[in-house]
């Protein structure tokens, strides 16, 4: 049934490899995945599109979600707990949605990505509205979980990201930005936690970030929106104050102070000789952006 899937073919590369010495191994390991980044890359257009789509949504009020199971659902789960500490967004605007619940993410039940209900059950008690941005991931294309949020996202009208790594999958036909980069057949046929896993997670990188970058969450290439939270992040705080300003570590230290732990706020102060209310009032009339913040 699955056969004829790319993502369950046998790679001719490796087919003896478990007669080999461990360098061997490893570097048959390695040459496939060197081959995941160029699959991503002419994908760009497509990943493209779909960063315009969810920087749309959420200028108006929308939010993301990633929806998958297995490694796919975990990948989207990740992305997702990584965008409150890099960009200072609530949890809720990027969530991730995997089959089986939280405790699939330790204790896999894959048993439960065979029924479309359950996927549109999931989206539904998420809150999921036409505002939003719906992203299913399936390495195959055709997991029925994600297949049938999809559909339910589409009834909706909200836009829709499928992400897979066959060609011509059912997703890609189904979703309304399609992003297929086709990685091969895997190292250890059907095992696509590993090259496909490692496309998805470059793609979703660069959804997350280049949105956030369209948004002005970055200033320069440093993250400004960086939360303070713990002794690590405070040192990165103050590092991309005195780097963005041109100040000392220690006047870094002394304006993320003076700014409430506001790292955009501090460089505004430094930049342009305000206070913290005036820094504010400016970030606030720029939506947040600090070049615009700064110069406007």
């Amino acid at each position: 049934m699955l056969e004829h899937l790319i993502t369950e073919q046998v790679n001719p590369a490796s087919e003896a490899i478990d007669t080999l010495p461990t360098e061997e191994v490893l570097r048959i390991i390695n040459a496939e995945d060197r081959k995941v980044a160029e699959t991503v890359a002419r994908e760009i257009p497509a990943i493209a599109r779909a960063v315009d789509a969810i920087a749309s949504a959420f200028e108006q009020g929308g939010r993301l979600f990633y929806i998958g199971a297995g490694t796919s659902g975990r990948l989207g789960v990740l992305d997702a707990s990584e965008c409150p500490p890099t960009f200072s967004v609530d949890h809720s605007l990027v969530q991730g949605i995997m089959a089986g619940g939280e405790a699939a993410l330790a204790h896999p039940t894959e048993a439960t990505e065979d029924d479309p209900e359950t996927g549109v059950r999931d989206l539904r008690e998420r809150g999921f509205t036409a505002r939003d941005v719906l992203a299913g991931i399936a390495a195959s294309g055709r997991t029925p979980y994600v297949l049938g949020a999809i559909a339910e996202a589409n009834r909706l009208g909200a836009a829709t990201i499928g992400i897979s790594c066959t060609p011509d999958s059912e997703l890609a036909r189904l979703a309304r930005f399609p992003i297929t980069p086709v990685t091969g057949p895997e190292v250890l046929a059907g095992s696509t936690r590993m090259k496909a896993g490692t496309a998805t997670k470059l793609v979703l990188n660069m959804l997350t970030t280049a949105t956030f970058i369209r948004l002005g969450y970055v200033f320069g290439n440093l993250m400004v929106n960086v939360q303070p939270k713990n002794s690590k992040l405070v040192d990165r705080a103050r590092r991309i104050i005195a780097r963005a300003a041109g100040v000392s570590y220690e006047r870094a230290g002394e304006l993320l102070a003076e700014a409430g732990d506001s790292v955009r706020t501090a460089i505004v102060m430094a930049k342009t000789g305000a206070d913290r209310e005036a820094a504010e009032r400016r970030l606030a009339a720029a939506g947040g952006r600090v070049s615009q913040a700064i110069h406007g």
